[in-house]
This record gives structure tokens, C-alpha cells and sequence, in this order.
């Protein structure tokens, strides 16, 4: 966690003391024996943060933290700090209304996306603000769990599903809780709710009228319940890779990972020399889940980026979950499964291994543990996760369709981290006028394709685009998708999306037999 800023500190102090001078300090406008009232946020410069990797656009960007209030709904909740950059646009004459992101995760670093984000050119000609979403890294508190992160590395000489790495996870979960408690954090507070009032508020803290919004994965989730609950002030909105908050649960997730990798196997499928090399790639990858389930593979794996040998247990689940991960890439996914049936399973066990080296600290899976289990678990049981997964992938063990993608043993997870229920308040749809633009793609095994349109549906003033061949967060991948975007911020009613015609799914890597 990130040093308090001097100036931050100081800033603070002085605004007690001149609060003080007036008769006012953050509790005395509460009466005698009253709790105190909910502060106020506010926006205190300061320092940007300095991530191990410089990142460039930090470098003359306007930082500080967002102050506001941990719990909304509770009278004396204690201050957090979110942290904040304006990233100015590089055009001569940029547009007065900027851009404001929202990142994926539930958890991810938003700070780490800024050079995808400038690359893409969201800075071109609007400033762009990231803020790290209330527990993520350089906030105050981060809901890091660096317990996690270590049963992660451990992992990957695990059964994806083995008893004992339910037990080893389930610890790591107990840790962090307790730890986190124990320092004071609300976990109740960190959710999708808060998480919008914080946009909400920063917007007026920094005086800015009018904003645009751009949201991808979880992030696209955010932008639609900040458009839900606080429109006031929003010009247009792009949501990129849709998760869409009145359908997003545990089981959902396995009807997402079937439509991308079906889509995947069909643009294959349509290229004559990928349909001739690997013919029949949904048996292929039946038969291959099957076997390692039946009988796991046990190797010393050298992670991709080197370093020595680490043992790495390839059964059917850690396969289908590289596969979520997209490792390898889906143009060379029918190659790695060709291979992989015929006894080198390399790309998959490097892909696995690569686990072994965590950044220990750097994700917030406290957030992901509080919004997981207070918005996408709660209505639904074990038992609806694994009939998901029947219906998604008919035949394959129970024991590989028992576990959600990505987020293995979280019904029992949810029972340690013991958060409220909060999808009634939250799988609600958002049905709006202001102008957006719905961005999704074809290989998107997290988030898939098809959910864009219901959400499109809702949205009176939306333009709907699919872009073919490209999977989890389609802006950053896709010269065209940016051209469209750039296009939907300088003319939100009328974007230009004619690009998205012509583009068709790269090809295939092709492996002589």
C-alpha cells in the first residue's frame, strides 16, 4: 500500500483546523449523543502513484485521492481514499467534456490499464480520468489479499478442483477476512452501489458538468448501475465486453464460456485450411477434458518468462480455465488442443505454470469476494452452477462443471466472507435515453457476445457493434473498435461503425501434421 501523501495530510489537516476555526468540525453537526452524519467527499491532490513498471502518461498526469465516505448508508462511517488521475488529451484543442473509465475485475489495477487506454487514443481528444474502485491498488484501504495471491502460485501443482486445494483457497479466504476485519474495513460497503456513488461524486468534486463514460467487463456493470442511479451529468456512455447487472450470477458464467468458444471452433470452421487441419474441434475438446479429468498430467514446467521448474498439474478443469483465460490465444487454440491430443502438452503447461508467478498484492480480491458474493451468488446454489454447466457442455465430467470459471469454490467463499445479499438492488436493468455504444466480441469467452443485446435492447440511443475474431475486452484489441469509439464520443447519436464490416477473424495457426 502506497505511503499517505504529504500533501494530502496536510491538506486534510487544514481543512479540520479551518472547519475548527469556524465553530465546525466533521462531527459537530451532529447534536449531543447523535451519531455523526456521513462526511462529505472531496478531492485532495497529490502525487501520482508509482507503479513497478513507469507508466508513462503518469508522468505529467494531475493526481490525488478521492475522499468518500466507506458505508453511504451508515451515519459516522469512517473516510476511504480512492485513488485518482487526469490524464491530459494530446490534441491542441480538446473537447471540454473528458472521459472517465471503470475498470474490469471486480479487483483489477486500474492504473495498469492506462497504457492500453492511451494506445487505444481514449486520451486523443478528451482528458481522460481513471480512479481505482474503492479497495483496488493505491486506494486506502486496498483489499489485497496477499494470502490469496500465495494459494494461487501454490496452486498450479494442484488439482484445479482437488479437495486440498479447496482447503489451502478456503484458508487464504479466512485469512484475508480476518485480517481486513480486523483492520477496520466494512466489507458490506465495497459493492457495485458504493462503487457508482463514488463516480458520481468525484465528478462533482471536480467540478467538471459533463462527462463520458467507458466501462469494460465488470467495469461495463459499473457504468450501467452509475447510468441507472446517477445520470445526472453523463453525456454518452461505451460499455465494452457486457456483463449486464440483471443477469450477472455464478451460473451465467458458464453460458458466456460456451458461446465463445463456440464461436472460436465455427470461425475456424469457416477457413478452409483450419477445417481441414482440425476437422472436428468440439469433440477434440470433449475427448481432451475428459482424459486429463480421468487421468491429470503431472510436469516440471518452466514458467514462459523463465525462472526454474515448477510442478503443474494439468487436469480437466485447469485446461478449460486456460482456455477462459485465454492462454493460449484463441488463433492458436485449435493448434494447442492438436498438439495436446497428441501427447505435447506444452502450450497448455506453460499456460498453467505462468500461475506459479503472482504479484503478490497487486489485486483487490477483496472487492472481488464482497461484490461476487453479495451480487452474482446470492438466489442460486452449487447445484444450479453445475446444471449450467450440463447444459453449456453436455457429457463432460461433473467434477470440471461444478466450478464456475475463474472463480472455483466461491459458493463456500461466500460462506466465510458472509456479506448481505444484495441482488435485489442490484440485477436490476438500466433503462436509459442518453446516448451508448455497446461493444462486444465474438471470442469473448468471459462475457459473451449475445448478452450485449438485451442491454442494447434498454438503451433507447445505443449503437450496437460485434466485433469478429476478437475476445475479452475488445477496444484495446481492435483498430477498428477504436475508430468506432472515437467516432461515438465526437458524435454519440451517430458514431461511424461502417468499419466493422469488413473486419473478419485473423487467421489460424496451422501445425503441419
Amino acid at each position: 500500500m502506497p505511503k499517505h501523501s504529504i500533501h494530502a495530510v496536510t491538506a486534510a489537516a487544514a481543512l479540520v483546523c479551518c472547519l475548527a476555526a469556524f465553530g465546525l468540525t466533521p462531527s459537530a453537526a451532529a447534536p449531543a449523543g447523535q451519531p455523526s452524519p456521513v462526511p462529505p467527499s472531496r478531492f485532495v491532490p497529490g502525487p501520482c502513484p508509482k507503479p513497478p513498471e513507469p507508466i508513462e502518461a503518469l508522468g505529467d498526469a494531475r493526481c490525488g485521492f478521492l475522499e468518500v465516505p466507506e458505508n453511504r448508508s451508515r451515519p459516522g462511517s469512517r473516510t476511504i481514499k480512492l485513488a485518482v488521475a487526469r490524464i491530459s488529451a494530446t490534441s491542441a484543442k480538446p473537447a471540454p467534456d473528458p472521459v472517465v473509465f471503470m475498470a474490469g475485475g471486480p479487483g483489477a489495477d486500474t492504473f495498469d490499464d492506462i497504457p492500453f487506454l492511451v494506445d487505444s487514443g481514449l486520451n486523443k481528444d478528451r482528458e481522460l480520468i481513471v480512479m481505482a474502485q474503492r479497495g483496488n491498488l493505491y486506494d486506502q484501504p486496498n483489499l489485497a489479499c496477499p494470502e490469496i495471491d500465495r494459494f494461487n502460485a501454490q496452486a498450479v501443482g494442484l488439482g484445479y478442483a482437488a479437495q486440498q486445494a479447496e482447503q489451502l483457497f478456503l484458508e487464504a479466504v479466512k485469512d484475508c477476512r480476518d485480517r481486513l476485519t480486523a483492520d477496520g474495513v466494512d466489507l458490506s460497503a465495497y459493492n457495485t452501489t458504493e462503487n457508482a456513488a463514488d463516480f458520481a461524486d468525484l465528478r462533482k468534486a471536480l467540478g467538471i458538468p459533463q462527462w463520458n463514460v467507458y466501462g469494460y467487463s465488470y467495469g461495463s456493470n459499473l457504468a450501467l448501475t452509475y447510468l441507472r442511479l446517477h445520470p445526472e451529468g453523463i453525456r454518452a456512455v461505451a460499455v465494452d465486453s457486457i456483463a449486464p447487472p440483471q443477469e450477472v450470477t455464478l451460473p451465467w458464467t458458464w453460458g458466456s464460456t460456451a458461446e465463445g468458444i463456440r464461436n472460436v471452433f465455427e470461425a475456424c470452421a469457416a477457413q478452409p485450411a483450419c477445417k481441414d487441419r482440425y476437422p472436428d474441434l468440439p469433440r477434440l475438446l470433449a475427448e481432451q477434458v475428459r482424459k486429463l479429468e480421468a487421468q491429470p498430467l503431472t510436469l516440471d514446467v518452466t514458467p514462459p518468462d523463465g525462472g526454474k521448474p515448477v510442478k503443474t498439474v494439468l487436469d480437466g478443469g485447469a485446461l478449460l480455465n486456460q482456455i477462459v483465460a485465454f492462454h493460449p490465444r484463441p488463433k492458436d487454440m485449435p493448434a494447442a488442443l492438436d498438439e495436446l491430443s497428441r501427447g505435447n502438452p506444452e502450450r497448455f503447461a506453460q499456460a498453467r505454470a505462468a500461475g506459479s508467478v503472482q504479484k503478490v498484492g497487486e489485486f483487490a480480491h477483496g472487492l472481488t469476494n464482497s461484490i461476487a458474493c453479495g451480487e452474482w451468488a446470492p438466489g442460486f446454489t452449487e447445484g444450479d452452477v453445475l446444471k449450467a454447466g450440463q447444459k453449456a457442455f453436455p457429457g463432460w465430467p461433473d467434477t470440471v462443471l461444478a466450478q464456475v470459471p475463474q472463480l472455483p469454490f466461491q459458493y463456500a467463499a461466500c460462506g466465510i466472507w458472509n456479506v448481505p445479499d444484495r441482488a435485489p438492488v442490484q440485477r436490476v436493468p438500466t433503462v436509459s435515453s442518453v446516448p451508448a455504444l455497446v461493444v462486444s466480441g465474438t471470442f469473448d469467452v468471459k462475457t459473451g457476445a449475445s448478452w450485449a443485446q438485451g442491454v442494447s435492447r434498454n438503451l433507447s440511443h445505443s449503437t450496437a457493434v460485434q466485433v469478429p475474431g476478437i475476445g475479452h475486452w475488445v477496444v484495446p484489441q481492435s483498430p477498428c473498435a477504436q475508430r468506432v469509439l472515437a467516432s461515438f464520443l465526437a458524435r454519440p447519436t451517430a458514431p461511424d461503425t461502417g468499419c466493422v464490416d469488413d473486419v473478419e477473424p485473423g487467421p489460424f495457426t496451422i501445425i503441419p501434421k
